[in-house]
């Protein structure tokens, strides 16, 4: 297995974390035994101390069509799977247009918006622990209980692009603040949103370092230049804080914190990818 250096303050969406050796997985021959799988590091929190972790290799990174079905990589960004559907009049993938990852990612997370998830069309998934179908996945809001590489994912295939979809899609996104950040810091609790609740506990806006709730949506922890990632785990632990003291309920972290100080069973943000 070889390595890649990657400059995490660059190369994630955060704009944080030190320049890393990576693997890079090519077979699932060598797979060390505690890892975590990164793709494209768009909901990723790197910190000080990180666990090992590993990268699909580039021949991961395509899309077919076959057999009346689509087969994507799992190293394929969001973006050339969007381009893909709309060059080839497929329909039901125009939302992830606005969901920055790779497909492993938007599948092991069942990313989406609204009603709209990656798992509406999904057949199956092809692992290094080989083939599950769909029905043999648990999965939910932002949950899949996948605990292996996603190699490749097969889907539906249907025609027809909907261009009115992207607008809607795109209308969804227009409140979302383009300073760097994880996208939504917390899942949305049954019933309410994460958002709302952290700016009643008054943390919208308030600054940590270079780090805040964003003004224009307090379920956005952005870095305003050169934030950390101490101010940036204060903030996320300050707000399940807050807000289960005034609510009684617990946020739960959307964002990948991956440092080994803070994951396993007993931590308070969200366990790891190789559980």
């Amino acid at each position: 297995m070889t390595t890649k250096s990657i400059n995490f303050s660059k190369f994630s969406s955060f704009k944080i974390g030190d320049t890393i050796d990576v693997l890079v997985l090519d077979d699932c021959k060598t797979i060390p035994k505690d890892y975590y799988l990164i793709g494209s590091c768009n909901n990723v929190l790197i910190g000080t101390q990180p666990p090992t972790l590993i990268k699909l290799d580039k021949k991961y990174d395509y899309i077919k069509v076959e057999n009346n079905t689509l087969k994507v990589g799992g190293a394929t960004p969001s973006g050339k799977i969007a381009s893909f559907c709309k060059k080839h009049d497929i329909g039901n993938f125009e939302f992830v247009s606005h969901l920055p990852g790779t497909l492993g990612g938007l599948v092991y997370m069942n990313a989406g918006l609204k009603e709209y998830e990656i798992f509406n069309n999904l057949i199956s998934i092809s692992t290094c622990r080989g083939e599950l179908l769909k029905d043999e996945i648990e999965y939910g809001y932002r949950f899949t209980n996948i605990s292996t590489p996603i190699l490749e994912a097969t889907f539906t295939l249907t025609c027809k692009f909907d261009i009115d979809r992207v607008e809607m899609f795109k209308n969804m996104r227009s409140n979302q603040p383009s300073t760097p950040s994880a996208g939504s810091c917390f899942k949305n609790p049954k019933g309410d949103y994460a958002g709302r609740l952290i700016e009643e506990v008054g943390l919208k806006g308030v600054m940590k370092g270079n780090m805040c709730f964003s003004e224009e949506h307090a379920n956005f922890l952005v870095n305003n230049g050169n934030g950390n990632f101490e101010d940036a785990v204060f903030l996320i632990q300050e707000a399940q804080r807050k807000v289960y003291e005034k609510f009684g309920v617990w946020l739960e972290c959307e964002v990948a914190v991956l440092d080994v100080r803070y994951m396993g069973e007993d931590s308070p943000l969200l366990n790891p990818y190789n559980k």
